[in-house]
């Protein structure tokens, strides 16, 4: 364990410092700063002998925090980066983009703030990489059995490396032009910097594992011709079709998807040129959606220099602490200032969306009224209806699933009712060889569970082929919300 007193000497929590708003809304920088030596050691004293470390539990890649924690405490680096690689492919994601559910279990919390688990790995993973510690993996003999996975997002990139490492040969089958899914194109730049994203790629690929860009399964080639081709295939694609909200006005032109808003951005920010780039630049921006995408919104659109920036959401505004139906070690749903709501803006709670206002065919505002529940469902409450200025409405809503491309017509894999891909217990559809992974088996989710499927359905994978496995399986069939096959 770490300090047997640490909790108590350093009651603070200390979190990574964050970079002057007038400054990092110049840029796409990362908004966070590298936290000093001294503090990180502080922080990571703090983990406690808590003889049941709930953080286990917390997480669902099973991370062994207190070990790496002792471990950065102690100053051992290199052995702290074994021990967090032994359960995480990708911390310097995670470390970066995961919500830390750990922290929302860690004991410590009972009763005094967290320990900083979120800050003290990516810490460990950032100097890894500065060190050159991070090395390839690549087997010491191939099976002679051959994978395809469909998308390399979080879910397929971790599947891959897996079963790479294990010895199969595996190829990852991307749409877009360049490898990495919501990682590459949907993520922010000042959330997380693609040079993070590229490092890790190129581990994968001295390990063998090979990338396919620039094409589409289901329409470039089809679901059944991959299947002939390869001995298993991971479907990874992600819940990527987005919630519409087709009130009147929706075919005005400044109303769009939010992720279309964002991967823009991305490839911008990349260098490249976007024609009739979607643009914030002096214009009234309105998101729908208080979610983590709405604030990825927010962030850009401020980087754009937007006129204003305004967030709706229908519900209520989440308590600032903990409430009697959220206890510990649950995640509860709090109020968050993230970074992008410090930058500036305008959040409103209880507003439901009623008509997009336009002339010409072109958004001028949108029509809003109070939210009311009745029979508990979250109506719009007649008579308290108003205006708000809009240039640019995104919709961020959540998604809703999958995108179909040919998969129950082409390998008679089937949805269920939320319309994920349906499986069973070990990742399987209902077509022999067909294993889903991800967003695309269990519905719109954290990045680390992505990352825990991942891994998991590499294992069952392995272990379908070959009759065992030694690849680790974070999530058990019953640890897990899955889509059932239908009877």
């Amino acid at each position: 364990m770490a300090d047997p007193r640490g909790f108590l000497k350093a009651r603070q929590r200390e979190t990574q410092p964050r970079r002057p708003v007038p400054v990092r809304i110049m840029d796409w920088k990362e908004v966070y700063e590298a936290q000093e030596k001294g503090v990180l050691k502080r922080q990571a004293g703090r983990c406690m002998d808590c003889g049941i470390p709930f953080c286990h539990q917390g997480c669902p890649l099973g991370n062994l925090i207190p070990e790496w924690n002792d471990l950065t405490w102690r100053g051992k680096p290199q052995e702290a980066i074994e021990r967090l690689h032994a359960t995480n492919n990708f911390p310097e994601f995670t470390g970066r983009l995961c919500p830390a559910p750990c922290e929302a279990s860690c004991v410590l919390g009972i009763n005094q703030p967290a320990v900083t688990i979120k800050q003290i790995e990516v810490s460990v993973i950032d100097e890894a990489f500065e060190n050159g510690w991070v090395a390839p993996h690549a087997p010491e003999r191939l099976t002679g059995q051959t994978i395809a996975v469909v998308g390399s997002g979080p879910a397929g990139l971790a599947a891959a490396q897996q079963l790479t490492r294990a010895g199969h040969t595996v190829a990852v089958y991307e749409r877009d032009d360049k490898v990495g899914g919501l990682l590459r194109y949907g993520i922010p730049d000042f959330k997380m910097e693609k040079d993070h994203l590229e490092r890790r790629l190129e581990q994968m690929r001295a390990e063998g594992t090979r990338f396919r860009t620039g094409i589409e399964v289901g329409k470039d080639v089809s679901w059944d011709q991959l299947r002939r081709r390869y001995d298993a295939v991971i479907i990874a694609t992600g819940a990527t079709v987005p919630r519409d909200l087709p009130i009147p006005g929706r075919e005005l032109q400044g109303v769009h998807f939010a992720m279309e808003y964002l991967v823009q951005a991305n490839r911008v920010v990349a260098g490249e040129s976007v024609p009739e780039q979607i643009d914030a630049r002096g214009k009234h921006v309105v998101i729908l959606g208080g979610g983590d995408t709405g604030a990825d919104c927010i962030g850009t659109a401020h980087r754009q220099q937007a006129a204003s920036v305004t967030t709706l959401a229908i519900g209520k505004q989440p308590p600032a602490e903990r409430t009697a139906n959220q206890p510990w070690p649950t995640f509860p749903h709090l109020f968050e200032v993230a970074s992008a709501h410090e930058e500036g803006g305008e959040r409103t709670y209880l507003a439901s969306t009623v008509e997009y206002i336009g002339e010409n065919g072109v958004l001028k505002a949108l029509k809003v009224a109070e939210t009311e529940y009745v029979d508990g469902k979250r109506l719009p409450k007649a008579g308290t209806e108003w205006e708000i200025p809009a240039d640019l409405v995104l919709l961020s809503l959540g998604f809703t699933g999958p995108e179909p491309a040919g998969i129950a017509e082409q390998v008679t894999a089937e949805f269920d009712a939320r319309g994920n891909v349906a499986r069973d217990g070990s990742y399987m559809t209902n077509t022999e060889g067909i294993f889903v992974a991800g967003d695309a088996g269990r519905g719109q989710s954290l990045i680390v569970w992505a990352i825990a499927e991942g891994r998991a359905c590499a294992a069952a994978v392995d272990e379908w082929l070959t009759g065992s496995t030694r690849l680790p399986a974070p999530v058990a069939p019953t640890d897990r919300p899955i889509s059932v096959l239908p009877q």
